[in-house]
């Protein structure tokens, strides 16, 4: 539906202010950038410094430890299997190396372990490519214009963004694969946008010195995608895909080494057992948790798999407690409420402003600045805009674009929302965007060193499970780089590690047993599961009628 004539009423005094704003635009006139003390302070109006919205872990290695309930309930569940009730004396799949998760991480550890000689399957949950990965739209950051960028400027941006927690090695890892990761992503065929001279185009993102986000209009996750799956496709004499098959343990053995997953299939409902001699984790995030009632960008899938399955084998957890909000998320319209909107928006001149047409914050904040301002405009000083279904927002005030550019530059730099929004008989390049923060990428995940090991041998991380890289805030362009960097780094060091692991002894789920004993001693009562696998979104009243969702006789 289009926008409805009391927001359209809303909207002219967005259209009163934005000539001054764009003058102020061209005249190189910006917003003031807050003080690290305003900043400080900003943050509590951020989810993420909400005291209720935390528990402590009550078992496990991370036992004491506050983060979101909505974790602290998968972390503290039951397994989906009875260990007793599964035989692990037969494997119905045995490979080199298992990737769990059919993502930008997964995909690019595949090709990576491929190309050491291993045989290589790739298990996902949905479809090959189903994964957050594709709903990147922004870009990914790399210092590949060394006349005024190198990793020395980009490593000091990633710590500041991180508020300077992140760990160094994984920082130092990133930034300095980064160019040797989009020289590989254009030789396999990946369409970065370019100027006529050939030149790949940058821009500058939230949080950043220089412009170093490369980008495939707005749809840049796609693209990069679209290049790793074609690859892994290409080469399906080594590496297999497993679609609607997600893992809900890890297999160890009787090391407490890591020798495969035991797997589920979505179509038949049967459990099965792949046999691995090195097993790489890239489940992704866990937006469908729904933090705090949060919207999300995130795909049907992303509900921290790979963090029960990692943290009940014995693998630590950090920064955790952190949660990304990306800033801007649609509020309205309702049937696309909590899709991204690109930073690259704002970093093409768009800017924040409130009901009264004001701009209240500089659009280059990191992204949790950012996030708490426009929280802090609609909660506290009541200048949000009213949406039509009862919540508020601000404006993104994208029609600037071709004010700053040219006309059409908004269709032709942001096709996948320009195409989007004419859904609703919307067109951004003349009414701008009414948006609030969304719940968008998880900061914190499972330890993992910068080769992309684990405390548990055999046990590999890659992409958005992992913790470390990013500190406790993300910015923009740098999940696609993470993803890209540990992806091929995990996928090498288990192909590597696999050419050496001839027997992997008496495979158990042992660990599984322990777990729920803990979980016994500490007083938790629960009939919760978990790795959750699909979020369930039917209303109660709906689930108190279904009353034979389960078998009963011959048929449920």
């Amino acid at each position: 539906m289009p926008y409805p004539e009391a927001l359209k009423d809303l909207m002219k005094k967005v259209e009163e202010t934005r000539p001054a704003r764009v003058e102020r635009k061209q005249a190189d006139k910006e917003f003031p950038m807050m003080s690290l003390e305003e900043r400080e302070d900003i943050l509590k109006f951020h989810p993420d410094y909400i005291d209720e919205g935390r528990r402590e872990i009550k078992i496990g290695p991370n036992k004491g430890y506050k983060i979101a309930h909505e974790v602290v309930d998968m972390l503290e569940a039951k397994s989906r299997v009875e260990p007793a009730k599964v035989d692990l004396t037969k494997a119905d799949y045995e490979t080199d190396v298992l990737v769990i998760g059919g993502g930008g991480a997964g995909t690019s550890a595949a090709l990576l372990a491929q190309e050491q000689g291993a045989k290589v399957i790739i298990a996902t949950k949905l479809r090959h490519g189903d994964a957050n990965t594709m709903m990147a739209e922004g870009g990914i950051q790399a210092a590949t214009k060394n006349w005024k960028d190198s990793p020395y400027y980009h490593y000091l941006d990633v710590v500041g963004g991180g508020h300077f927690k992140n760990k160094p090695e994984l920082v130092e890892t990133l930034v300095s694969e980064a160019p040797d990761v989009i020289k590989w992503l254009v030789e396999l065929g990946c369409n970065f946008s370019r100027f006529d001279d050939g030149t790949l185009k940058t821009l500058h993102g939230g949080g950043t010195s220089r412009k170093r986000m490369h980008f495939a209009a707005d749809i840049t996750g796609a693209e990069m995608m679209r290049t790793v799956r074609d690859e892994a496709r290409n080469r399906c004499e080594d590496i297999k895909v497993l679609e609607f098959s997600p893992a809900v343990e890890l297999i160890l053995n009787d090391k407490g080494e890591c020798a495969g997953a035991l797997m589920y299939n979505m179509d038949t409902e049967e459990y099965f057992i792949i046999k691995a001699k090195a097993v790489v984790m890239a489940t992704g995030g866990s937006g469908r948790l729904h933090v705090q009632n949060f919207m999300t960008t995130n795909h049907y899938g992303a509900t921290g798999d790979g963090l029960v399955m990692g943290y009940r084998a014995g693998v630590g957890l950090c920064f955790l407690h952190t949660i990304q909000y990306h800033p801007t998320g649609v509020i309205f319209p309702e049937q696309a409420e909590g899709i991204l909107i690109t930073e690259k928006f704002r970093g093409s001149g768009a800017n924040l402003v409130n009901i009264k047409g004001e701009q209240f914050v500089n659009e280059r904040e990191p992204r949790d600045i950012e996030a708490s301002a426009i929280i802090r405009e609609c909660v506290d000083r009541g200048l949000g805009v009213p949406t039509p279904t009862g919540k508020f927002g601000v404006w993104l005030d994208s029609p600037m674009i071709d004010h700053l550019s040219g006309e059409g530059t908004v269709e032709k730099e942001f096709p996948g929302k320009f195409i989007l929004y004419k859904r609703f008989d919307i067109d951004i390049s003349k009414e701008p965007m009414l948006i609030y923060p969304t719940l968008h990428y998880q900061n914190g995940g499972l330890e993992f060193k910068k080769d992309g090991s684990t405390a548990v041998k055999g046990f590999f991380i890659a992409g958005e499970v992992g913790g470390g890289t990013h500190g406790e805030n993300r910015l923009m362009g740098n999940s696609l780089l993470d993803i890209m960097v540990f992806g091929r780094i995990a996928g090498k060091n288990a192909g590597e590690f696999a050419k050496d692991r001839s027997d992997l002894g008496q495979l158990s789920l042992e660990h599984v047993d322990k777990y729920h004993k803990e979980m016994a001693e500490a007083g938790i009562e629960t009939d919760r599961v978990a790795p959750m696998l699909l979020p369930d979104y039917t209303p109660v009243e709906i689930k108190e009628r279904e009353l034979t969702s389960h078998y009963v006789g011959t048929i449920r």
